[in-house]
């Protein structure tokens, strides 16, 4: 009897925080936007239109569409290497920005949710986290 009780209050419990956790998407874009002026920015310009042979562009990103968890790998990890966004080749590195699996997921959908691009399904922190470097 004792270990139904500690089973039940168990997974009363792990559901609770499961679902007290979960941020709406309207959070999510509210707090990815503020994610975006403090760490993208500044390579990625107020419109995602990027920098001409320096840093690609986020608005209407092909790269977003097709490598979509390469790009989540990118914003959580860093990258570097060639890529081809839009038809045109970048070769450089964009460094981690040390954001949590939650500010990940939050500045990606805003990114995907802006300048053209299309929010096919929120992206979560559970998402983020199951991807390795």
């Amino acid at each position: 009897m004792k270990t139904v009780v500690l089973l039940y209050s168990l997974v009363f419990s792990g559901l609770t925080v499961f679902f007290i956790q979960q941020k709406s998407l309207e959070q999510s874009l509210e707090d990815g936007a503020e994610i975006y002026q403090d760490f993208c920015v500044q390579c990625h310009l107020d419109q995602g239109q990027g920098v001409a042979n320096a840093f690609p562009p986020l608005a209407k990103s092909d790269f977003l569409k097709n490598q979509l968890e390469l790009s989540l790998k990118g914003v959580k990890y860093g990258m570097r290497g060639p890529i081809e966004v839009n038809g045109k080749n970048y070769d450089g590195v964009m460094v981690a920005q040390g954001l949590d699996d939650q500010e990940v997921a939050d500045v990606m959908n805003y990114v995907l949710s802006n300048w053209g691009n299309q929010l096919e399904r929120p992206i979560t922190a559970a998402q983020v986290a199951d991807i390795q470097k």
